[in-house]
């Protein structure tokens, strides 16, 4: 049958379109398929090979066999919802191999029925951008841990230094006169070297950097025993220390909060009906450092442990603070790449297990 000169013209119109598309498949450098109503897979560019290992015998096969080779499990879901909807779909994904796409559905509308005949699916590689991204974010919550742990710490060492000038105006014993000084003095050196650690971030060279070296697990417990001096005495609070580990290479600021949050709040959380008791153990556990606080206090309850680490949380109202404590202390071990666990029984005390990571061990 011989065809007519327009309908030749159309023919060799479509010869050429079809040309044109094969062309731009071949040569687009981004992963690409396109998808039949039927959700058979009809075309594929070049890096849609590379990328998702496709081949030549995938061509005409349904996507739900093809589902592995994307690495994505509910492709199928998306495909089917812009061809109902004939909306576009765009979203972040991350595939089983651990890589993030920028994927793009994109219904293919035949316009004399006005509904998708098909999709076209993209896929943009933006592994890094998603790495740098939550690089950023761990950067910023080291900052942000950095000056909530400042603000909080700052707290004690400046109630010390109020309570000791009221004692210097009604004390006339020369002896404590003398006394209350150095513990004065003590209490503004805290105060200057917490202040002379948040001066240190406007140095920051390229990513942020916590100043480490090797620190003294005795020396961090004195240091944290004099700022809560009043604390501890005023509570008639007993201490006992086992250090099977003496030292770790770790920021002395960071363990430094750790230490005061830990035996800050066991002194704060402490029983009417019995002396506050606090044992604070240091060891080593494969390849974490383990520090572990109990006490005998009022303890927490099984639906409360959650909460506790959440910013601005006080499970006791009559008890003052800011409620941050152990939110920082888990942004600083979160960051390290450590872990926590509680024990507690409600009235009896609870057991604080921190496992940390020496910088050394985690290069």
């Amino acid at each position: 049958m011989n065809n007519s000169p327009q309908e030749i013209k159309k023919i060799s119109k479509l010869i050429e379109l079809n040309e044109e598309l094969e062309n731009y498949f071949r040569n687009t450098i981004i992963p690409q398929l396109f998808v039949d109503s039927n959700l058979i897979l009809r075309k594929y560019t070049p890096p849609a090979m590379k990328q998702f290992q496709f081949t030549k015998e995938h061509i005409g096969q349904p996507m739900e066999d093809l589902v592995d080779n994307i690495r994505y499990s509910t492709i199928m879901e998306n495909i089917n919802e812009v061809i109902e909807t004939g909306d576009i779909l765009e979203k972040e994904i991350q595939t089983t191999d651990s890589r993030w796409f920028q994927m793009n559905i994109i219904p293919y509308i035949d316009y004399k029925v006005n509904k998708a005949n098909g999709v076209i699916i993209t896929f943009i590689d933006v592994t890094d951008r998603i790495r740098d991204m939550k690089e950023l974010e761990m950067l910023n919550s080291a900052h942000e841990t950095f000056i909530y742990s400042v603000s909080h710490d700052l707290k004690a060492p400046l109630a010390n230094i109020e309570s000791l000038i009221d004692a210097l105006n009604n004390w006339e014993d020369e002896d404590d006169h003398k006394n209350v000084t150095e513990m004065l003095d003590t209490s503004v050196k805290s105060m200057r070297s917490i202040i002379d650690e948040l001066t240190e971030i406007t140095k920051i060279e390229g990513n942020y950097q916590e100043n480490i070296e090797m620190v003294n697990f005795p020396t961090i417990f004195k240091e944290v025993k004099l700022i809560l001096k009043d604390q501890i005495e005023t509570s008639n609070t007993k201490i006992h220390l086992d250090l099977q580990v003496e030292e770790m290479s770790f920021s002395r600021k960071n363990l430094r909060s750790i230490v005061y949050n830990l035996l800050s709040n066991s002194i704060k959380y402490r029983s009417k009906e019995r002396i506050p008791n606090i044992s604070i153990t240091t060891e080593k556990e494969k390849n974490f450092i383990k520090i572990t606080v109990k006490d005998n206090g009022l303890g927490i309850a099984e639906d409360k442990k959650d909460f506790i680490f959440t910013q601005f949380t006080r499970l006791e109202k009559h008890v003052e603070g800011t409620g941050i404590g152990l939110y920082l202390l888990k942004k600083i071990v979160d960051n390290n790449g450590g872990y926590i666990v509680v024990e507690s029984n409600l009235g009896k005390g609870s057991e604080f297990q921190i496992y940390l990571r020496s910088v050394d061990q985690k290069r």
